[in-house]
């Protein structure tokens, strides 16, 4: 990666302790900071800094032209470096408008169709600076919709991903002058380079089985494969989706929300107690420690909270799958923490939304958020080490044992 000298006039960084103009001092600041940027990047590919005599020169510069960049402090003017011999090329903005185009086209699109509030309104001109229209909303939809439905609808093919955590986020979303509640389907999946990857995202009128069911044919369709351990929480819904679209592959219902489920069952002064004696049980070492425990547990509080143990006895199997999983797997696998994490980085965008003037706007801004983050994890550490998943998966076959997972279907 490469790493750039940037420098601060006094007046630029003595605006961002001035109160009354922390906005356009951050603005300055981050203007000034973007074209340093920009020219360092032109002195790599002309080869050489302004006016210097080099050997490894390849180009001459022709001056700049301006660029005005909407963000969140205001809008900046970038001055793109020219060159003589060639065009000049960057990728440094790619990822960043990705997002930021797409939550203000949302909030652009809300004034346009009249459903603003006072608040949206204040907050599109704070973001943008100026009144948009309706053509200038149609050249943005046009630019970034095709990014975002290109990911989103990509290949699969050739790729195994033994992981796959399935959750849904409830939005709001205007259609025919109402509104209704509508669930954003999201599948991220551990491929088998231990790299975790976001599947794909579709909005279903609800979390029913066939909503779920159509997910799951259209990701499928697009070559998922190699599916062994599918993880969610107990939608019924889901499950059953689950148990007719991914025969003979292992569940894993989610702990958190099992956890959540027993607590709920059980009296206000005995949920930290009983919170205490399930813990043991999710940790065991293995499905035979994890049962005495659950019978100990049970015999303890069977007269005092009948629900919750009903409860826990019933979802027990389903919850303690990961179990059978060599150990270093099964702290990440045994809840859907992880795309949890991921709705919350949704809900702080979407929250800004309040209600989505329509489907595509809802797309277009989730999935835009959900490109730059599978770039990242792309790009970064790998989320499990799979040599040791492969070796076991091996050994279950020399033994002839299907999978040493309980398995759905």
């Amino acid at each position: 990666m490469a790493q750039y000298q940037i420098t601060l006039d006094s007046q630029t960084l003595h605006q961002l302790f001035l109160h009354s103009s922390k906005d356009s001092g951050m603005a300055q600041v981050l203007e000034s900071l973007l074209n340093q940027v920009l020219q360092a990047q032109a002195d790599e590919q002309v080869g050489a800094k302004p006016y210097e005599r080099s050997d490894m020169r390849d180009d001459y510069r022709n001056g700049t032209y301006p660029r005005n960049l909407t963000t969140r402090v205001g809008t900046v003017t970038l001055r793109i470096p020219r060159l003589r011999n060639g065009k000049f090329s960057t990728d440094l903005f790619e990822r960043y408008q990705r997002s930021e185009q797409a939550l203000v086209l949302a909030l652009m699109e809300m004034v346009v169709n009249g459903v603003s509030t006072r608040k949206v309104s204040k907050i599109t001109e704070e973001l943008c600076g100026t009144e948009f229209s309706k053509s200038t909303v149609s050249a943005l939809c046009k630019k970034l919709d095709p990014l975002v439905s290109g990911w989103n609808n990509r290949s699969l093919k050739g790729k195994h991903y033994p992981f796959v955590i399935v959750d849904a986020l409830i939005i709001k979303v205007r259609e025919n002058g109402r509104v209704f509640p509508i669930a954003a389907l999201i599948a991220t999946g551990v491929n088998a380079q231990g790299h975790r990857e976001i599947i794909g995202l579709m909005l279903g009128d609800s979390e029913s089985e066939s909503s779920w069911g159509e997910f799951f044919t259209w990701i499928k369709g697009r070559g998922l494969r190699g599916v062994e351990l599918v993880v969610s929480d107990q939608h019924r819904g889901l499950v059953r989706a689950i148990g007719s679209h991914f025969q003979g592959v292992a569940w894993q219902r989610c702990q958190t929300h099992f956890m959540r489920n027993i607590l709920a069952a059980s009296p206000r002064q005995l949920r930290p107690e009983i919170h205490r004696q399930l813990r043991p049980i999710f940790d065991a070492p293995d499905k035979e420690t994890a049962r005495l425990l659950l019978q100990q547990t049970l015999k303890t509080y069977e007269s005092t909270v009948p629900r919750a143990m009903e409860c826990l006895e019933r979802g027990f199997e389903d919850a303690t799958t990961v179990l059978s999983l060599p150990e270093k797997y099964r702290r990440r696998l045994r809840t859907t923490n992880s795309l949890e994490r991921l709705n919350e980085e949704i809900r702080r965008r979407e929250r800004v939304i309040r209600i989505f003037p329509n489907r595509e706007s809802a797309i277009r801004l989730i999935g835009a958020m959900l490109m730059e983050i599978d770039e990242k994890w792309s790009s970064g550490k790998r989320y499990l080490d799979m040599e040791e998943y492969n070796e076991w998966i091996q050994t279950q076959k020399k033994k002839k044992v299907p999978s040493a997972v309980t398995r759905i279907g």
